[in-house]
């Protein structure tokens, strides 16, 4: 088995019901192999991101990447996040900040979040495709994000996303390599789905 052997590192959904297999096979690894993500497949990715879906085709979302080939830049988004991930993701050859740019008329802030989300997976679902891990974390600094990397007012930072190829669990701590081959645990369709009126 080799280290970038992604066929190893499968944890597929128990889907209840069909969906497509590329939505079955993602799942949000922490073991990252060294081995640099190829150019054309890191535009695939953002491609991917710019044919989502976008309310009157504002098409909100932003991205800032780094890879370790620049190292500077790759250590300024690892000092963006939180501890716990930093552990980890220092590890990631490729982190991306999304970034969601908030519409001029007031309260449509979510709007801009929801579209700027569905970029997002539509990333991570390319990523799938391409032999690729990914793993997106909230747990960042948003207000050094602005800072270290010159983001302006009527943009907000959303989430940081590791990508890469799947890695092998050693270089994990113990509590880090538990959660990384534990069962995926999803609720069940009813649990979240009502027909004609809320009733859950």
């Amino acid at each position: 088995m080799t280290t970038t052997d992604i066929t190893s590192f499968r944890k597929p959904a128990e889907a209840h019901h069909p969906i497509h297999t590329l939505i079955g096979e993602r799942w949000s690894p922490r073991a990252f192999d060294d081995r640099p993500v190829e150019r054309e497949k890191i535009h695939s990715l953002f491609e991917a991101a710019r044919w989502a879906a976008s309310a009157n085709n504002m098409q909100p979302w932003h991205f800032i990447m780094a890879t370790k080939e620049n190292a500077e830049d790759h250590a300024r988004f690892v000092e963006i996040l939180m501890e716990g991930n930093r552990t980890w993701a220092q590890h990631a050859p490729v982190l991306v900040l999304v970034v969601a740019r908030l519409y001029s008329f007031p309260g449509k802030e979510q709007i801009s979040f929801y579209d700027t989300g569905m970029a997002a997976e539509n990333l991570v679902t390319q990523a799938v495709d391409l032999g690729l891990a990914t793993h997106q974390m909230g747990g960042f600094d948003g207000d050094k994000a602005r800072e270290l990397l010159g983001i302006p007012e009527g943009y907000t930072p959303l989430s940081m996303i590791a990508i890469g190829y799947p890695g092998t669990h050693e270089r994990l701590t113990d509590v880090l390599r538990e959660r990384e081959v534990a069962p995926r645990v999803r609720k069940s369709v009813e649990e979240f789905v009502a027909e004609g009126r809320w009733s859950l």
